[in-house]
């Protein structure tokens, strides 16, 4: 502590008492070259990149030039005390930017000793926040968001970000990411780059989500399945099997007619075509942005950067819970065992709580199925609440309770050390969050209708729960209620979290302050009122967009309008979580990132799950593989190939081969209207046939079918993603070549300078610098002209 400068001041109340810590110009340019820190030491004369043509239509979108681009761009060189005439120091109270100056404050206050304990030094001011010593510590804001500072000598940084990023009312604008580096560092500014240039590429894909969308509209009227469903000649005189046992009655099949006219919605020819474009949509983003962030590492003087290994110090919230105790071989430092068996029991949870909606599916589904149809009249009670939609929107609300709860136990588990934040709890998180929120997805779309048998040998799980059937118009319906759900749900409710609930928290906590003057709230005292952005807040904003792409690509098959929903959450995100780091948070420690991280791998490992799920998606939960095996195969008109397909997907049942537990409790008088046969959803011979219900040939041609349909599906997407990526190069050649020359220019002029210095030594005699070393230089610089 002795290397900073400090004052001290109580507050108002008189209950808390303020330290300001100051760095000055020595301790900064020490820790600057200890951190290895670039500065400017000559502006960059490379010719910056030609105009687009086109960027005089995005001006409506640019921000001013000023703020856009705060400073010139300068080639720059880790900072040495011993040359500090090389570097542009033309002030020495703005020579380091804000985010450098609090980064170095941080390191020299994570790294000062205050005491020992059994023979061991204690450090760092984590321990003594920890301990109760200090309350908070953190960097000040530089002036009030919503005005300008009177002193002349503020930045007034804060304002300009609130004034042109953090409204709502500036959504269509580009974001100033220079300056949110600046201010908050490379980490926080790397995130949001990303989150910007996620959200330009989503309009693209929800261009065409609207589109594929749009023709499953127009051709409703065109959709035979759904005319023959529909049809009181057809579908109206087409009794089905009951849809539980004992207390439910056999139904129409018109009695689905609005929801197989909705489900073509989403089940047509167009989910195949938005199936393959989302499998390539997804490797096109991910490439362009290797490519965007190998600009920024360009940029923002990040090419040679590596992560800071940080210390493997155990979290004192960490080590006060856990017990077990293991050295690490190769440092030798004792640390405390945990977090494995709390991720598997919380995964283990996930499973139990997936097992458990799944039987209030089942066990609502009868109970559904009783009450919502009319007995005498073979109707529903309501014509598009059927029992499979009502019991897929009940589940789906139940799921994304279930999931909440879940996040919130989960998250309060801590990692070890820091170094287990970076990497293992980002596996683990996502592990949990893609059980948690995937898994009812997963089910709807490859378990539910598959495992059914059929009337007189029904599935049962636990021996007492008849497994659900799909809706005779297919299960992608119900995929799609599941996704609408959980995605908007939790896109809700995330945003109310993060804007609402830190906003009231603030408002609470400066009740008593609104009273006092302003010249007597101090700028210490209104920060220290604000909300704590915290070391998990960037790891939870990430993982929140995480989650969303898996929704849009993992399932996007049964829902093209999911990136619709996900590109105006994210046009709103970036203004909610701007405007919460700019007004309602006291200001981060700034720390430097070169990329996303192992966020990347998580990514590109969604993108190649996707091209598989999104493949069984069309082959097994939607209708259009049968469908299509029907037209080719077994259509017997040549005016209307279509027509027929739902009496032949349809198989025959005699009532008489009801066992007692599946057959429904009829009275004496309606049983006269019923006939001896009734249907249900499958391909099996008829009873009359001497392979009574086994499946026909035409099941193993839809089968064979399905399963070259994903092969072929699958094959053509991932070579057409491969060779998209490999055609388009992770850095471009024009910043390939600016490393390049940098690199040489920079070498360059230290070695010139290098060179002068010692050429200043000779002239004034001092043989010290001997013709050996004079010699080496000039080497070093013949070397750096060669290349």
């Amino acid at each position: 502590m002795s290397a900073l400068t400090s004052m001290g001041q109580e507050s108002e109340d008189g209950k808390i008492y303020f330290v300001k810590i100051h760095a000055p110009w020595e301790v900064l340019i020490t820790y600057a070259e200890v951190l290895n820190i670039k500065v400017p030491i000559r502006e960059n004369d490379i010719p910056s990149t030609v105009e687009n043509p086109l960027d005089c239509m995005l001006t409506p979108f640019r921000l001013p030039e000023k703020v856009m681009h705060p400073e010139p761009d300068y080639f720059t060189a880790p900072f040495s005390k011993d040359k500090q005439e090389l570097y542009l120091i033309n002030d020495e109270s703005t020579f380091f930017s804000p985010s450098m100056r609090n980064r170095i404050v941080n390191y020299i206050l994570t790294r000062c000793p205050y005491g020992t304990e059994e023979g061991k030094k204690k450090f760092g001011i984590k321990r003594l926040l920890n301990n109760g010593t200090y309350s908070a510590a953190y960097p000040l804001h530089d002036c009030q968001y919503w005005k300008k500072a009177s002193d002349p000598n503020c930045d007034n940084e804060r304002y300009t970000l609130y004034m042109e990023w953090a409204r709502f009312l500036r959504f269509y604008k580009e974001q100033p990411l220079d300056l949110i580096r600046k201010y908050y560092g490379e980490k926080i500014g790397i995130y949001f780059a990303w989150l910007g240039f996620y959200t330009e590429m989503l309009f693209l894909a929800a261009v065409v989500g609207v589109i594929c969308f749009l023709y499953g509209l127009f051709t409703m009227d065109e959709n035979m399945s759904s005319k023959e469903i529909c049809d009181p000649a057809i579908g109206g005189e087409i009794i089905m099997c009951p849809l539980c046992d004992r207390d439910c009655e056999y139904w129409r099949l018109n009695t689905t007619c609005e929801s197989s006219e909705y489900s073509h919605l989403f089940d047509n020819v167009a989910t195949l075509f938005f199936a393959i474009f989302m499998g390539i949509w997804v490797t096109l983003f991910l490439e362009f942005w290797k490519r965007r962030q190998a600009r920024l590492k360009y940029e923002w003087d990040l090419v040679d950067f590596e992560e800071e290994q940080q210390q493997l110090q155990l979290r004192p919230e960490y080590e006060a819970k856990c017990t077990q105790k293991k050295k690490n071989p190769v440092t030798q430092v004792t640390y405390r065992l945990g977090g494995h068996n709390c991720t598997f029991s919380c995964v283990s949870l996930i499973i139990a709580s997936m097992i458990a909606v799944i039987v209030y599916r089942l066990a609502v589904y009868a109970a559904f199925a009783s009450l919502m149809e009319n007995t005498q009249t073979l109707q529903p009670i309501s014509g598009l609440l059927t029992p499979q939609l009502a019991t897929s929107v009940t589940a789906s609300c139940l799921n994304f309770v279930i999931i909440m709860i879940l996040n919130f136990i989960y998250e309060k588990i801590i990692p070890r050390t820091h170094m287990e934040y970076e990497n293992r709890l980002t596996m683990k998180m996502f592990l949990f969050q893609f059980v948690n929120y995937y898994s009812s997805c997963f089910y709807v779309a490859f378990f539910k209708g598959k495992f059914v048998g059929y009337p007189g040998a029904y599935t049962y799980m636990f021996n007492r729960w008849r497994n659900e059937e799909c809706d005779p118009a297919g299960c992608l319906i119900e995929l799609t209620t599941q996704l609408t759900i959980v995605m908007a749900g939790k896109q809700i409710w995330g945003n109310i979290q993060e804007a609402i609930v830190p906003w009231i928290c603030n408002w609470w906590g400066r009740r008593k302050a609104r009273s006092n003057p302003e010249n007597l709230y101090s700028r210490w005292e209104q920060d220290h009122d604000l909300q704590t952005f915290g070391a998990l807040g960037l790891f939870y904003e990430y993982l929140e967009m995480v989650i969303q792409f898996g929704f849009i690509t993992l399932f996007v098959a049964s829902f093209p309008l999911a990136p619709l929903l996900a590109l105006m959450n994210n046009i709103l995100e970036i203004r909610v979580d701007s405007w919460k780091l700019t007004t309602q948070y006291r200001r981060p420690v700034a720390a430097k990132a070169h990329s996303i991280g192992v966020w990347q791998e998580i990514l590109n490992g969604m993108a190649i799950l996707s091209v598989v799920t999104n493949a069984f998606i069309v082959a097994f939960t939607s209708d259009m593989i049968p469908r299509l095996v029907y037209y080719y195969a077994y259509s017997e008109s040549e005016d209307s190939p279509m027509s027929g397909y739902i009496n032949n997907s349809l198989s025959v049942f005699e009532i008489a081969d009801f066992p007692d537990r599946n057959k429904p409790k009829l009275n004496v008088t309606f049983h006269l209207h019923i006939c001896l046969f009734n249907r249900y959803r499958d391909y099996r011979y008829p009873p009359d046939h001497e392979r009574k219900y086994l499946h026909t040939m035409q099941f193993w041609h839809i089968l064979a079918a399905k399963l070259a349909f994903i092969i072929i599906m699958e094959h053509v997407v991932f070579i057409v993603k491969f060779f998209v990526a490999w055609m388009i190069p992770d850095v471009p050649a024009d910043v390939k070549a600016k490393i390049k020359r940098e690199k040489y220019l920079t070498q360059k002029i230290l070695h010139e300078y290098e060179l002068e210095k010692l050429k200043e030594r000779l002239c004034h005699g001092d043989k010290r610098a001997t013709e050996k070393e004079f010699i080496a230089t000039e080497g070093r610089m013949e070397l750096s002209r060669a290349m």
